[in-house]
Parts: C-alpha cells; structure tokens; sequence
C-alpha cells in the first residue's frame, strides 16, 4: 500500500520530518473545529491526509522567521 503524498515528495516542502508531523497534527485539529479547507479537491477522508495534501500542493507552509 503506498500512500500518497510520498514523505519524499512532502520534505521538498517542509524540511524536517518533526516539523511536518506537528505542523499536519495542529491543521488536522483546525480542521476538524472549523471544518474549513485550503484545498478543494482532495482524496484523503482523514484530516491528517488532507493536512498533508495541503502541504503538498504548497497551501499550507512553516516559516521560521524569528527575527
């Protein structure tokens, strides 16, 4: 069973494993309370899936500026 988006495909986005995991948990919870999506046509029918589909399609991101 290959699932998709790759974690190859997705760390071309995001570039720790950590980062991908709390920033996908954190819009999965989002998503859940306010039932609202950055993307239209997804395939995921769980949260994390569709977070991670955000991400792969460039809508959803982490900035690291601190300064």
């Amino acid at each position: 069973m290959m699932l998709e988006p790759s974690i190859d495909k997705l760390l071309n986005n995001i570039n720790s494993k950590y980062t991908l995991v709390t920033l996908s948990a954190r819009r999965a919870r989002q998503m859940q309370d306010t039932k609202k999506y950055l993307i239209d046509d997804y395939e995921s029918e769980k949260y994390v899936g569709i977070a991670l589909e955000e991400i792969n399609e460039g809508k959803l991101y982490y900035s690291n500026d601190s300064y």
